[in-house]
């Protein structure tokens, strides 16, 4: 992912490492039933991410469910203005629309997100979801996400 690490960006905030351990910390619910969540990479404002082939996120007609993708964007969103902010944990989801655009294939699934604006009090960004190993989107998403005051 190229975006992550361009010359005219800082380096993130918080390394996938520290990004990982603050996700289990602060939202432990993400992994009840198992680890399906990864974050593979992480830059200022941008990051890629995983959700990991399960049953649970199977809809009828053998699909990945609308709910887990937007579940994959958000949280990509998130981590993305993390990487950017630091360990905000109370940044949150103003608006966050997604177009499904393929059926994904019953395979991993990849969010590459990049954001387009941080401000002082709103980041607004993209999130592109993959099969992997298709180069063909499955869903494009947009959203904002509103930052506290910073103290």
């Amino acid at each position: 992912m190229t975006m992550i690490h361009s010359r005219t960006a800082p380096p993130p905030a918080m390394n996938v490492q520290e990004m990982e351990a603050f996700l289990d910390r602060e939202f432990p619910q993400i992994h009840i039933g198992g680890r399906i969540f990864s974050v593979e990479e992480v830059g200022f404002g941008a990051c890629r991410m995983r959700m990991a082939f399960h049953q649970r996120s199977i809809r009828p007609g053998g699909t990945l469910s609308g709910p887990s993708m937007f579940t994959l964007a958000d949280l990509a969103f998130y981590v993305a203005v993390l990487g950017a902010l630091g360990p905000v944990g109370l940044a949150v989801t103003t608006n966050l629309n997604i177009n499904f655009l393929r059926k994904p294939e019953p395979r991993d699934l990849i969010a590459e997100c990049r954001m387009l604006k941080i401000g002082k009090r709103l980041a607004v960004g993209e999130v592109t979801l993959l099969s992997e190993g298709s180069e063909e989107p499955v869903a494009h998403a947009t959203g904002t996400y509103s930052i506290p005051p910073r103290v």
